[in-house]
């Protein structure tokens, strides 16, 4: 199995659409009452807070590159 980067704001994405569903899905059999305008905040903030913890852990990921990585990167100090 290949190993990758663990993306924190693609877990909030897919967590929102999940809420989306789940709260469309108990309006449309009946457990609750939801207005159609629900999912417009719903989103919004479930966007906002992906793009969040994508720049967080793209900021953090950015500063644990090590001098040795950093020969290929525009832009990084030449090593010592």
């Amino acid at each position: 199995m290949l190993r990758h980067d663990f993306q924190p704001g693609r877990l909030v994405v897919g967590l929102t659409l999940i809420l989306a569903g789940v709260l469309y899905a108990g309006d449309a059999t009946g457990s609750w009452d939801i207005p159609w305008f629900v999912l417009f905040p719903v989103m919004s903030a479930g966007l906002c807070l992906a793009a969040t913890a994508g720049l967080a852990a793209r900021g953090i990921r950015r500063r644990r590159v090590s001098p040795d990585e950093r020969e290929g990167v525009p832009g990084a100090d030449p090593p010592e």
